[in-house]
C-alpha cells in the first residue's frame, strides 16, 4: 500500500517552481491563479525569501507546487491507498482525495493564509522545536512555564515543536533543557500556529468551510487532530476548523497509516521533510519524496523494484503466445508515427523512442494493443506494446 503525504508551511523555498515550467502539470499554476485572483507562478518563480516567509504566500504557493507534482505523478499512473498532510498540505490531501477541486482548494487555502496571517499579526508568537526529549516531558516544561505556550506538533519521537508567546516560549525551552532536551531550535515563523492564538482564524475559516460543498473522499485522509482515516465530508469542516488550534498529531498520522498496512511512502512537493519524518518514525518501510521532474524516474524505478521483489515467480514456466515490448531506459516516450493495435510487426521494427533510444521489437507479431500514451514517463524495463507472436516461445522465469 502507497500513502501520499504533503508538506505544510516552512517547506517553500525561492524558485522552487523553475524545475517544473516546462513540465505539463504547470498548466494547473494557471488555473490557481485565477482562482486566487493571484500570480502564483511569481511566488513560485520570482518570490525572495522573505516574501515567502509570509503566512498567506508561503501556504499558497506550497499547496499550489504540491499539486503540480501530485498531477505529474497521477499522470505516471501511480495511486495511493492513503493520504495525509502535515498542517496546510492536510488541504493538498483533501483535494487529491477529491473531496475539493483545485478552485475551492486554492480559494480555501487563500483564505486560510489570509485569516492566519491577520491572527498572527494581531498576537504576536513564535515556535520552536523540541529535539531529544521525550513528549511528556515537552508537555511539562510547557506547563512549568505557567504561561501562553503549548505544544503544536509532534512531528516524530524526539521531535515536537512548541509555540505560544516568544518570551513564555523562551521559558518552556530552558525548562526543556533542564529536563534533557539535547537542543531548542527556534523556527523562523511569523505566528504560534495550532494553538489558542489561531481562535480568530478559526472563526474566519469555519464560515468559508461552510460554504463549500465537500464530496466523499476517493481514498482515505488520515487527520491532523484525530490521527484516524476519514472518508465522510460532513466530519471535514470541523475538523479543519479545530486544526488551526489543536495540535498536529504527525507522528501518530504515521503510526496508523502504517498500521493500516502501508509500506511506501511518498511525499509529494517542496522539500524533504517529511520523509526525514517518516523514516525516523516508520523504520523498515520505504520512504520517498518528489520535489522536481528528475524524481520522477526514481519513483518508477523504486515502485517497480517494489513491485518486482513482491510478486517475483519462483521456478513457474509458461507456454506463452504473447509478449511486451519493454522500454530499454527512463525517460519520455515518443511512439512512431501509425504505431497502433492490428499493426504488424517485424523482429527489429522500431516502435518509437524514449529519452533518444529505440525502443525495438525482440520478435514479429500483431500488436494487440499500446501501453504507454505519447508523452508519458516510462522507466527502464517498463512495457510499451504488447504483441500476439507469431509461434508459441517457451519463457522460463526462475525464483
Amino acid at each position: 500500500m502507497i500513502a501520499f503525504t504533503f508538506p505544510g508551511q516552512g517547506s517553500q523555498k525561492p524558485g522552487m517552481g523553475a524545475p517544473w515550467v516546462d513540465h505539463p502539470s504547470w498548466e494547473l499554476v494557471d488555473e490557481a491563479s485565477i482562482a486566487a485572483g493571484r500570480d502564483i507562478s511569481d511566488l513560485l518563480l520570482v518570490a525572495d525569501e522573505d516574501e515567502l516567509r509570509l503566512t498567506r504566500n508561503a501556504q499558497l504557493a506550497t499547496f499550489v507546487l504540491s499539486l503540480v507534482v501530485l498531477d505529474a505523478v497521477e499522470r505516471l499512473g501511480v495511486e495511493p491507498s492513503r493520504l495525509a498532510g502535515h498542517s496546510l498540505g492536510e488541504y493538498t490531501a483533501l483535494t487529491a482525495s477529491g473531496a475539493l477541486d483545485v478552485p475551492d482548494g486554492v480559494r480555501l487555502v487563500t483564505e486560510r493564509g489570509d485569516a492566519m496571517q491577520a491572527a498572527a499579526d494581531a498576537r504576536e508568537g513564535t515556535m520552536a522545536a523540541v529535539i531529544g526529549l521525550d513528549d511528556s516531558l515537552v508537555k511539562i516544561a510547557c506547563r512549568r512555564a505557567a504561561a501562553d505556550v503549548w505544544v503544536a506538533n509532534y512531528n516524530a519521537p524526539g521531535q515536537v515543536v512548541i509555540a505560544g508567546d516568544p518570551d513564555d516560549l523562551a521559558r518552556a525551552g530552558a525548562l526543556a533543557t533542564e529536563l534533557g532536551a539535547g537542543r531548542v531550535l527556534s523556527i523562523p515563523v511569523g505566528g504560534a500556529f495550532h494553538t489558542p492564538f489561531m481562535a480568530p482564524a478559526r472563526d474566519r475559516l469555519k464560515k468559508a468551510l461552510g460554504d463549500l460543498d465537500l464530496r466523499t473522499l476517493d481514498v482515505p485522509v488520515v487527520a491532523n487532530v484525530d490521527a484516524l482515516p476519514h472518508t465522510e465530508p460532513s466530519e471535514w469542516v470541523g475538523l479543519l476548523s479545530a486544526q488551526l488550534c489543536s495540535s498536529v498529531m504527525w507522528r501518530q498520522t504515521l503510526y496508523q497509516l502504517a498500521d493500516d498496512g502501508v509500506t511506501i511512502f511518498v511525499e509529494l512537493g517542496p522539500g524533504s521533510r517529511l520523509t526525514g519524518m517518516a523514516r525516523r518514525t516508520v523504520v523498515g518501510a520505504k520512504h520517498l519524496s518528489v520535489s522536481k521532474p528528475a524524481d520522477l524516474d526514481g519513483l518508477l524505478e523504486a515502485l517497480a523494484g517494489h513491485t518486482a521483489a513482491e510478486n517475483a515467480p519462483e521456478g513457474e514456466h509458461l507456454f506463452m503466445t504473447e509478449r511486451v515490448v519493454v522500454s530499454p531506459a527512463a525517460g519520455l516516450f515518443t511512439p512512431d508515427p501509425g504505431l497502433g493495435t492490428g499493426q504488424r510487426v517485424e523482429v527489429g521494427a522500431r516502435l518509437g523512442t524514449v529519452a533518444g533510444q529505440d525502443v525495438r521489437c525482440p520478435f514479429s507479431g500483431t500488436v494487440m494493443g499500446v501501453l504507454a500514451l505519447d508523452g508519458e514517463r516510462v522507466t527502464s524495463r517498463q512495457p510499451i506494446a504488447w504483441l500476439a507472436t507469431d509461434a508459441p516461445h517457451l519463457a522460463f522465469a526462475t525464483g
